[in-house]
């Protein structure tokens, strides 16, 4: 109401805030639709928490499938809202139809089962909302916490200096899912005194987070209901199709080699560089949910390393490294991967990293400016949604004395817990990180409100660096490791929480409950996440550099601390000189396409996309480049159509390819082998 009051005019006689009779209208109109909204505890129900569980369980499978094999994972928020609409809405009409009542399901409900699954899954894939539509590599199952197993350990080399013996921690439920309860509250509480003064006073917009209140919005409407039933029928056809088709491929793979996993589309010389075609629907679907300029930063990326580099430095096998040395030593081919795509990562996280710290900080200042010189009687009406918004928004406060106790006592229990879990991370590590975690995401989730970038692995490997050089050459890949999780966890729960928030005020529904099934998801994630983990760990050959499950950024986050500690003496020869050059290309295509003229900007490649073929190989691209001609396709022949449909039918492309995981994986476990092999060889 404050916003409302500063809009009223004040009478001189009483000095009170007083409104125009149309403005009073709407001011007595905005309050009693308030009272007609269901309280907080009536938005969290007992079928939207089972709704919430089985979609948190399916996205998780999903999102630990793509980080254990490419890394690359694309924004799953939409089509978690759609399928929380779906679930519920077929729900309460079924109950319905055999003559029981029921609640009426609420676009609030619907805001909060999407926000509970997607914090849900977000523990296992990191979190954070890119521009690009993907999510980088934040996933501990993928990035920190695998680089620290054994497996990852021996990959980095067991000889280099910094890379010293026993710095490692084999997986194990009960360690990880204690890490996980410990680090992942502590980022829910660290910005709710902030929530007023980012949604309402600031008015950030979080791209995100106000797509899917307008997609909840439109789905509880009588225009939006039919076009949901359309996008739900959609998503169960193209599911059940997906699901379908990997149960045939499964039949077909049994053997190694077997299957349409490696199809010789472009010959067999092409296929050895892992240029070939996999069929999987799981990257189809992800490429038409990403931009084209990400696919073909992919193909490009692909083509430049698999197709160009990699076969001239072969070559020079015996030259610019040992020929005794195996393929996945670091000081031979593997190091060459490893390095150039760091420092493609490297030179735009840290061009990206400057620019939005310099973006925050000078919006900052001119919203700064502006209210010292604007006047208190604003002549702007105030609009009804907005009053409706801003009253529920405020009215229905989380005590600030619960966000300050409640981070002071998780804090506490990191400092002990984690320094014990790791004996290289020091206490005072923990103190340092956890004082400087709630300004870092402070301006993380400001900038995430101006631009949607959730700059979360930035910090983190910014952290990363920090202190694995600080702890020093006995304690430091480990204590990095640890340290980049702590940050990334504050810093991008934090953010993905404000996105949450305005969420949460564009579809009026209480802050308390929002935060509530954040922190419900939350819990749900810290127990599902190891457990699906565990399922790929125990069955699939995971870290493997030449197998399915290259699990890529765990071999590349501990290189980056074994960098930190060791300095540039860990690089393999002429290397440095080939990551100078791959960095400055990084800064070089991140400031073309800042200052382009936007017909030309567009067609700049994204550095952060080219690097992720780097390691993990060109076949995915191929099937995310076929996601965009699909898409570019169906908008020529039908552009409303395919608006429309796109997200559905690739979100059950990704989801049907995704379930098939878990009967698959439950058939290796009961050592069930697909019957037939179709493999395709070479004719003497």
């Amino acid at each position: 109401m404050e916003e409302g009051r500063r809009k009223m005019k004040r009478t001189p006689a009483t000095g009170q805030f007083e409104a125009e009779p149309g403005e009073m209208q709407e001011i007595e109109t905005a309050a009693l639709v308030s009272r007609m909204i269901p309280p907080w505890s009536k938005q969290i129900t007992l079928r939207g928490l089972a709704a919430s569980l089985a979609i948190g369980v399916m996205y998780t499978v999903i999102v630990m499938k793509l980080n254990l094999t490419t890394g690359l994972v694309p924004t799953l928020n939409v089509s978690a809202a759609l399928l929380a609409f779906a679930v519920l809405r077929s729900w309460t009409k079924l109950l319905h139809k055999i003559g029981i009542l029921s609640t009426p399901f609420t676009r609030q409900e619907n805001t909060v089962v999407q926000t509970c699954a997607v914090a849900c899954y977000n523990v296992a894939v990191g979190g954070g909302n890119a521009p690009i539509l993907l999510n980088l590599p934040l996933c501990g199952f993928g990035s920190y916490l695998l680089g620290l197993n054994k497996k990852t350990y021996e990959q980095a080399g067991v000889d280099t200096e910094g890379n010293v013996p026993g710095s490692y921690k084999d997986p194990g439920i009960g360690w990880m899912t204690t890490f996980l309860f410990t680090v992942s509250f502590v980022g829910l509480l660290a910005l709710v005194p902030l929530r007023k003064i980012m949604i309402i006073d600031y008015k950030l917009t979080f791209p995100s987070g106000t797509a899917t209140a307008i997609l909840i919005n439109g789905f509880h409407t009588p225009q939006g209901d039919n076009v949901a039933k359309k996008q739900v029928h959609g998503f169960a056809k193209y599911f059940a199709a997906s699901f379908l088709w990997s149960t045939f491929q499964w039949f077909c793979s049994g053997g190694d080699g077997c299957g349409f996993s490696q199809f010789p589309v472009f010959g067999l010389k092409a296929w050895k560089q892992t240029f070939f075609f996999d069929f999987s629907l799981t990257y189809i679907g992800a490429g038409m949910i990403c931009s084209h300029i990400v696919n073909l930063s992919l193909l490009l990326g692909a083509v430049v390393s698999w197709g160009i580099m990699w076969p001239l430095i072969s070559e020079l096998r015996g030259e610019w490294y040992s020929s005794s040395l195996p393929e996945s030593s670091m000081s031979g081919l593997q190091g060459y991967k490893v390095f150039l795509s760091i420092a493609l990562i490297v030179g735009d996280g840290l061009y990206n990293f400057l620019k939005i710290l310099v973006f925050t900080a000078r919006n900052m200042h001119a919203r700064a400016t502006r209210r010292m010189i604007k006047n208190e009687a604003d002549q702007d009406n105030p609009i009804l949604s907005d009053l409706q918004r801003n009253e529920v928004y405020i009215e229905e406060s989380i005590p600030v004395w619960l966000a300050y106790s409640g981070y002071v006592l998780f804090a506490v229990v990191s400092i002990v817990v984690i320094p014990f879990m790791f004996p290289e991370v020091k206490w005072y590590y923990v103190v340092i990180a956890y004082m400087l975690a709630p300004a870092l995401g402070f301006c993380n989730a400001y900038g995430a409100g101006l631009t949607d970038m959730n700059m979360a692995y930035n910090y983190g490997k910014v952290s990363l660096f920090i202190l694995a050089a600080w702890a020093g050459k006995d304690s430091g890949v480990v204590a990095g490791l640890v340290g980049c999780g702590l940050i990334k966890s504050v810093v991008s729960i934090s953010a993905d929480l404000m996105h949450d928030f305005k969420t949460g005020h564009l579809t009026v529904t209480s802050p308390r409950s929002m935060l509530l099934s954040q922190a419900i998801g939350t819990a749900m994630g810290c127990i599902i996440a190891p457990l699906t983990f565990f399922l790929f760990y125990s069955i699939f050959d995971v870290g493997n550099p030449n197998g399915n499950w290259k699990a890529p950024y765990a071999l590349i986050y501990r290189n980056m601390a074994i960098l930190s500690v060791e300095g540039f003496s860990a690089l393999p020869h002429h290397c440095l000189q080939l990551c100078y050059g791959f960095f400055g290309f990084a800064v070089v295509a991140n400031i073309m396409r800042d200052t382009l003229p936007a017909k030309y900007s567009g067609w700049v490649p994204l550095p952060v996309a080219m690097a992720v073929p780097f390691l993990v190989g060109a076949s995915f691209t191929i099937d995310m480049c076929v996601g965009s001609l699909i898409v570019f396709t169906w908008h020529k022949l039908n552009r409303k159509k395919a608006a429309l449909m796109v997200p559905a039918v690739a979100s059950g492309f990704i989801c049907g390819d995704g379930l098939w995981m878990l009967p698959s994986s439950l058939l290796a476990l009961a050592k069930v082998d697909p019957p037939i092999c179709l493999k395709f060889v070479a004719i003497e």
